[in-house]
Parts: C-alpha cells; sequence; structure tokens
C-alpha cells in the first residue's frame, strides 16, 4: 500500500507499514461455510465480501442497521469498481442482498439506507417491499464546484424504516439541535422556548427530516479518510442516537472507512461491520483504536447538535477536548 505525501497540516488518516500489518492482525475474516456467531461478530471489522457470508450471519442480531452501499454510478473503490446500470438492473442488485439484511434487524430494530437522486426510487421500491418506511431525511452535502449545464447536486437522500411501525425505539431528545433564535418571542419579559446566554439567544429545536447543519470529512479534519464516498461522523451519529439504545448493536453491511463502527463506539453502542477492501478494513481498525481515547464527533457537544460553522459550539469543543486530556482515564 503505497503512502501519500501530504502537507504537514493534513489530518487526513494514513498507515505505516507496520501498522498495516497491525491492524490487519485485528480484522475478522471467514469461510463461506463457516458458523457465525454473536460473539465471533461484537465489536469486529468483519473483512468479507458481503455475498459470501451475509446467510451465514446470526439472524434478528441487530438493534440498528445502517447500510451506505454503492449508489447506481461508476465508481472506483481502489482496485474494485462499480459500474452504473439502468434502474431495473438496480433494483436487481438491491433484491440479491437487502431482504438477507432485514432477517439480521431485531423485530423491534430500525434500518436506513443511504443514496442519491439517481437511485432514491430504487431504494424507496426495496424497502417499502420489505419494511414499513417512516421518513426520507434528505441532507445537504455541499461539497465540490458544481456543474455548468445542470443543478449541483448537493443533496442525498437517507430512508428510514422498521419491521414494526408500533414498536421501535426512537429517542427524540437526544437528537435535538441547538439553534440560534432569530426573532426572540418574549412572554411577560421572559425567554419563551429559548435561553438567553452571553454568546447569543438559543432555542433546542427537534429534529426534522431536512438536514443542512452537516460538514463533509476534509483534509484538516482528524475523521478525514482517502475513502471515496465517507459519510460524516455527525451525520451517522444522529442516526445512532435516535434509533440504537445504549448498549446496542449496529450492524453497517458496507462499512468502508469505519465511519458507522467508530460513531457507534464514540457514543457506547457495540458494532459489527463487513467491508470487503482490506486497505478500508485496517483503516476503520485504525480508527477504532483512536477511538479509545478521542471520542470527540465534530459537531456534537455535551450532548447537542449545533448548527454548522457554529462558534459557540467551536468553543464547547476545546472545552471538552481539553477535558478529555485531563480525564483520558474515564473514556
Amino acid at each position: 500500500m503505497a503512502e501519500k505525501e501530504r502537507a504537514e497540516r493534513n489530518q487526513t488518516l494514513s498507515l505505516t507499514p507496520d501498522e498495516y500489518l497491525f491492524f490487519s492482525k485485528r480484522l475478522v475474516c471467514f469461510t463461506e461455510k463457516q458458523e457465525i456467531t454473536l460473539d465471533n461478530i461484537t465489536d469486529k471489522t468483519i473483512c468479507n465480501d458481503l455475498f459470501d457470508i451475509m446467510e451465514n450471519l446470526p439472524k434478528q442480531f441487530a438493534d440498528l442497521i445502517i447500510i451506505d452501499p454503492p449508489y447506481n454510478l461508476t465508481r472506483k473503490f481502489q482496485s474494485y469498481t462499480f459500474k452504473s446500470s439502468s434502474n431495473e438492473q438496480y433494483v436487481k442488485y438491491l433484491h440479491s442482498w437487502f431482504p438477507s439484511i432485514v432477517s439480521l434487524l431485531k423485530p423491534e430494530g430500525s434500518l436506513y439506507i443511504c443514496g442519491d437522486w439517481r437511485c432514491t426510487s430504487a431504494l424507496q421500491q426495496v424497502m417499502e417491499e420489505n419494511l414499513t418506511v417512516l421518513n426520507r431525511i434528505t441532507w445537504q452535502r455541499e461539497k465540490g464546484r458544481g456543474a455548468l449545464h445542470n443543478w449541483k447536486n448537493a443533496m442525498e437522500d437517507i430512508w428510514f424504516g422498521v419491521k414494526d411501525a408500533k414498536n421501535y425505539y426512537f429517542d427524540v431528545e437526544s437528537v435535538k439541535q441547538k439553534r440560534k433564535v432569530i426573532a426572540p418571542y418574549r412572554q411577560n419579559g421572559q425567554p419563551k422556548d429559548w435561553e438567553e446566554t452571553r454568546d447569543g439567544n438559543f432555542r433546542l429545536t427537534c429534529p426534522s427530516n431536512f438536514w443542512d447543519d452537516i460538514s463533509i470529512p476534509y483534509w484538516s479534519m482528524p475523521e478525514n479518510t482517502d475513502h471515496p464516498t465517507q459519510k460524516p461522523e455527525k451525520l451517522i451519529a444522529k442516526l445512532i442516537l435516535a434509533s440504537c439504545p445504549e448498549g446496542g448493536m449496529v450492524f453497517d453491511p458496507f462499512l468502508g472507512s469505519g465511519t458507522t463502527s467508530v460513531v457507534a463506539k464514540k457514543l457506547g453502542r457495540h458494532y459489527c461491520g463487513i467491508e470487503m477492501n482490506h486497505d478500508y478494513a485496517c483503516w476503520a481498525e485504525k480508527r477504532l483504536q483512536q477511538a479509545d481515547t478521542n471520542k470527540l464527533i465534530q459537531g456534537y457537544a455535551d450532548g447537542i447538535f449545533w448548527e454548522r460553522n457554529s462558534m459557540q459550539f467551536q468553543r464547547s469543543t476545546k472545552m471538552a477536548s481539553s477535558k478529555k486530556l485531563s480525564q483520558k482515564s474515564l473514556w
């Protein structure tokens, strides 16, 4: 694995040859006929092709499943290239694995699946065939220069579904967002539903299905990797906090560079992820090791999701970071 030369301030994750060997040994690999138990996969990164082992995984073991599959685009993932196809062919691809993944979800579990505008109709179709769809989250993916002959693609979708629409876990209090109050309303001279601070006026708001507070990982962020479709930790944190109880199990069958597992670990959940690319799986293991001493998630501090590029959040993060350094043994 060739190491890229990077600028001094570039924090993108990298592995030395010795680290690569070390983290390779932490990966779990199974044969196609090997029995797989919950003990074998809890808090593990599995380096296998999903299609080789998905039928051997223990049924109904996950409280939450987060899926970020290849979108219907031609995209190169190191030595593997996923090729775009017709919508019908993409639906057929989803059918080849999605029902098996749903069988791994607990009866009261939740599932989220990510996509862009090209494949979102296919995702909805397959979701509705296997689960009760409760919502579609659209989040602002603000990155890239734009398009000269079309609208810039700056949005992605996350479909939310459950097995039992009358019995599933959802903790709305854990995912409220702290927003600045533009027109503060007072009742009897006192703030109504907002708080007045020296940094400004703020209100805790219930989350909607449109998220405009997500920053895409880039070179100066410690969570950044060279994975071409890496999801932000803040994005995944919202899904986990809302839909998986503390101590529950989060499963990601297309783990990539490990964001789902890393965030689950930081938030006190168990995790399991499958990634067929050996390099990506090793990156995930290094990030998981770093999470032993660094629980910070950009945009999330003291149990609160802050608006993007908020100075108040930056101060909270610095305070949390200082506290972390002085209380490492507590992590």
